[in-house]
């Protein structure tokens, strides 16, 4: 399984968006894009999805500020409110490519964006490290770019066990969810 993860500060965002997030924790990233993508790797081979002939995928992950998101949820979801993490999976699309292409070139799963200055308030209110909540939140995402849903608390129940168990692969525990 190889994965390939494209990562996006929107530092100016952060650094006049959110007054939670500040400009040593946007330099300093809390993961290194070497671990996203350990991390990232380990999931889909728990997940084993089967979408790729080859076994490899590529996903983008932008790390934003409240307010980007809230624009994002407004535009995307018709709610004018930030929120932590939104999915936008490339796979809900029919878009056909050339068999050729298909046994080449990772299989493109969409994007993820987080909001830094909510997953701060999160990671503060749940007492853990602001890194567990980033994996949490990534997590999700992920799930979403696979087809995940949540809308009844049962389906809601089994994804966030699921993201327990990702987050367990990976050795961080979280007390979300």
């Amino acid at each position: 399984m190889n994965v390939e993860v494209c990562i996006q500060d929107d530092e100016e965002e952060l650094l006049e968006g959110d007054r939670e997030v500040d400009a040593k924790n946007t330099a300093n990233r809390p993961i290194a894009p070497e671990t996203w993508e350990r991390w990232f790797q380990a999931w889909l081979e728990v997940l084993q999805p089967d979408q790729s002939p080859i076994h490899a995928y590529e996903l983008s992950l932008r790390f934003t500020s409240d307010q980007a998101i809230q624009q994002l949820n407004h535009q995307y979801r018709q709610q004018d409110q930030p929120t932590d993490v939104l999915a936008f999976a490339a796979l809900e699309f029919m878009c056909p490519q050339p068999q050729e292409l298909q046994a080449t070139l990772p299989l493109y799963l969409g994007d993820i964006v987080i909001s830094m200055g909510t997953a701060q308030q999160q990671a503060e209110a749940q007492n853990h490290p602001l890194k567990v909540e980033l994996a949490w939140l990534a997590a999700h995402g992920l799930l979403h770019l696979l087809g995940w849903d949540h809308p009844d608390a049962n389906s809601l129940d089994r994804m966030l066990k699921q993201q327990r168990d990702l987050l367990e692969s990976i050795g961080l525990v979280s007390k979300t969810g």
